[in-house]
């Protein structure tokens, strides 16, 4: 039992039952993780991942579910939290500021997290991450799945009242699964997000027969009503994350500088900051005078180093140029599988970074292989959160990126409009299946609901 917002969150991963269009044209089961607040039974976030979920996925998961989720322009005002009639929004945007374009969702900062012990929950990327966090990690028993009962059963009202309205759906056994299930499939990944972050705000304005009042014991709360009533009497924390606190739950391992600079699988990264360093231990004596170098499995163009006096410091690929969008390590891998190795270390970078650049402009011609189609789809995250504006910050003032961040940014973004539709305007027929037309949700009337029974 939990008392309090926050006081133990249960986090979970499964095997989404509905079938998603993938990039290549394939079909099949994204994975989806979340977390659900034990005393508000708050869905506090939801991630979809097109293929295995690693541990940074999990860590950014922390940092998403103790910040305001932002509404979407496309949204009524009843989905927003300053237009909530349930929710103490007064108060609390008095308090923080970023609640004034939020959606109608609580906004929690995990005490205890219970997690099952798969290796992405214990890695130490994610404990390190709740370690920066302050958030306690509680594994649960071995074979016990009532010990996260309620994510659990959340799962499953997740499948009843949204994915099995979805076409594509394919139950939870064979048994609950239509004729020709993956022939109409037509939603991506992407829209599947956008639908499930919508259905989210209003999934919260919804009674749930689990949470009761000690005053009013007879009547069902929604999770934002239960929230208002435990934040009166628990009160309310903003948590600013700046860019470097994002930083901080990337994973973490240890280095030398070289007279070359930075050495991480075959790829090389140099900058002028790094020039008193060269060759030179860190003052960390434990780690045998290795640097602490913080990356993005999801984006390998660069990694962050902390340097004495500059805090985390980015340091680019030195052929970053190759590379006009993310790429991760499974990129790189198989691009070492079609790439002549040489000798000379300098030389083989070169080639690597020229058959990534080649692979990249035939995945923007559309005529790369099948199996690198797969890849490419399989290995594209749906969202991962960037680093937020200094300007969320209190006290902080603005500042202008930098001109190789800001065509980072852009290519990303550019990248990103071609890959993504808008849900609200992809209505384009799949020849032989229905339309998938991405409509708005209305406000849940239970009264409404019953006379459809």
């Amino acid at each position: 039992m939990a008392l309090r917002p926050g006081e133990q969150v249960q986090i979970d991963t499964t095997r989404l039952d509905v079938l998603a269009l993938f990039d290549d044209g394939s079909v099949g089961r994204p994975e989806l993780t979340i977390a659900v607040d034990v005393a508000t039974r708050a869905i506090l976030a939801a991630v979809l991942c097109p293929a295995g979920t690693q541990a940074v996925d999990a860590a950014l998961l922390l940092a998403e579910m103790a910040v305001p989720h932002p509404a979407r322009p496309a949204w009524p005002d009843i989905l927003r939290f300053a237009h909530s009639a349930v929710l103490p929004g007064e108060r609390l945007l008095s308090l923080d500021e970023r609640l004034h374009g939020a959606a109608a969702r609580p906004v929690v900062v995990p005490e205890t997290v219970v997690v099952d012990r798969g290796k992405v929950y214990l890695s130490q990327a994610f404990t390190g991450a709740c370690e920066a966090l302050g958030i306690s990690v509680q594994a649960a028993p071995p074979y016990a799945p009532t010990a996260k009962g309620i994510v659990e059963r959340t799962f499953g009202s997740l499948n009843s009242l949204l994915w099995q309205h979805l076409p594509g759906y394919t139950g939870s056994d064979v048994t609950r699964r239509g004729k020709d299930v993956a022939h109409h499939a037509c939603y991506s990944v992407a829209q599947l997000q956008d639908l499930l972050d919508e259905w989210l705000v209003l999934y919260h304005h919804r009674p749930h027969e689990g949470l009761r009042h000690p005053v009013l014991p007879k009547i069902a709360l929604s999770p934002n009503e239960m929230w208002a009533a435990l934040v009166s009497v628990a009160g309310y924390v903003p948590l600013p994350l700046t860019g470097n606190d994002y930083l901080e739950l990337l994973p973490v391992r240890w280095q030398a500088i070289t007279e070359r600079g930075i050495r991480l699988n075959h790829r090389t990264y140099d900058c002028d900051l790094l020039g008193p360093h060269r060759g030179q231990d860190s003052e960390v004596a434990a780690r045998g005078g290795k640097w602490e170098v913080h990356t993005n499995p999801h984006d390998v163009r660069q990694i962050w180093v902390r340097l004495p006096e500059l805090g985390l410091t980015e340091i680019p690929w030195i052929h970053r140029d190759h590379a006009h969008q993310p790429f991760n390590d499974r990129t790189w891998q198989y691009i070492q599988t079609t790439t002549t190795r040489h000798q000379d270390h300098d030389r083989y970078e070169a080639d690597l970074a020229e058959a990534l650049d080649q692979l990249m402009r035939r995945a923007r011609a559309g005529t790369t292989t099948r199996a690198e189609q797969h890849l490419l789809a399989r290995t594209t995250p749906t969202r991962t959160p960037p680093p937020p504006h200094p300007e969320l910050e209190p006290d902080a003032q603005p500042q202008e990126p930098s001109a190789a961040t800001a065509a980072a940014e852009q290519d990303s973004l550019d990248d990103l409009d071609q890959d993504v539709e808008d849900p609200a305007e992809s209505e384009e027929e799949i020849p032989g299946d229905p339309a998938a037309p991405v409509a708005g949700y209305g406000l849940y009337d239970a009264q409404e609901e019953a006379l459809k029974w």
